[in-house]
């Protein structure tokens, strides 16, 4: 078993966020304290802290003073060019999740789906890159790569394809699994959300299920084959009573802007929701939800 305890197989990467904003750098941070105090200090399950603890103390492995950063690097997360993004998924994306990127027109969401399709490529790894709005041209696909150590050979690299109707992009879905190949490290639905709205007038069960379909392929593409899956989505509104409760046009006391897809598509446990909230042109901020859940 790895001495990083951050790579305890039972241990939530929700709780691996808080341990990490709590201050604890190394191992040995944790040598002299009780999984009681931990507990009741970073408002975990005791059984989570118990674990924590327990990975802490074998004997065996990288020594105490080692630093977690250190560890983390080789736990194959990937950090990005943007330091908000790399802070709010406590250091980097890590291998085999999902990450949503959501956030009204203008925000910087192909850009980063973009950013980590580069850092997949130049850790020579296939990506494979879905465009369903024709937000991401062959060229700005090659500016992307222009200054990247893999400008010579990241088409060899990269399988980009374009998708439009609800349709082709189900079928895509229903035979991803054979389409991932060892070398395969992440998948890219930039625009997800647009097949769905193509089709307004779909039934809600029926919408319903395809998304649960998305939902189960992306579970078995990420847990058993590895694939690191990225989406971006557009946002809508969504109108609130007073109480919080949904409302409509005559009794909503405020509206809200929230991914379209909604969270059903995503495996829980496994996802990451990034919503960019713009300030201005150049200002902003990133908040962060695992598996549909804030952090």
């Amino acid at each position: 078993m790895s001495r990083n305890i951050l790579l305890h197989p039972t241990l939530p990467s929700s709780t691996q966020l808080v341990l990490r904003r709590a201050g604890y750098e190394t191992l040995d941070d944790l040598s002299s304290t009780s999984a009681e105090t931990l507990s009741k200090e970073l408002g975990i399950d005791i059984s989570d802290s118990r674990t924590i603890i327990t990975a802490s103390q074998r004997p065996t492995g990288p020594p105490l003073s080692q630093s977690l950063a250190s560890l983390i690097s080789r736990s194959q997360s990937f950090a990005c060019s943007y330091a908000a993004v790399n802070t709010a998924l406590g250091g980097g994306l890590p291998r085999g999740r999902i990450l949503e990127i959501s956030g009204p027109p203008g925000s910087f969401k192909e850009a980063l789906a973009l950013d980590y399709a580069r850092i997949f490529v130049e850790a020579n790894e296939e990506v494979i890159y879905v465009d369903t709005q024709n937000m991401t041209s062959l060229a700005t696909m090659k500016k992307t790569f222009k200054n990247s150590p893999a400008a010579a050979d990241y088409q060899d690299l990269v399988r980009y394809t374009r998708l439009h109707t609800l349709p082709d992009l189900m079928l895509f879905i229903h035979n991803l699994i054979p389409e991932i190949h060892a070398k395969t490290g992440l998948l890219v639905l930039n625009s997800i959300s647009f097949p769905f709205l193509s089709h307004p007038d779909i039934q809600s069960f029926k919408r319903t299920a395809l998304l649960e379909k998305i939902r189960q392929i992306f579970l078995q593409a990420s847990a058993s084959n590895n694939l690191t899956i990225i989406t971006t989505s557009q946002m809508s509104t969504k109108l609130l009573n007073a109480d919080g409760s949904p409302g409509n046009f005559e009794t909503g006391a405020k509206a809200v802007m929230v991914p379209q897809l909604g969270s059903t598509y995503l495996p829980n446990g496994r996802s990451y929701r990034l919503v960019i909230v713009p300030d201005s042109r150049t200002t902003g901020q990133d908040k962060i939800h695992w598996g549909g859940f804030q952090c």
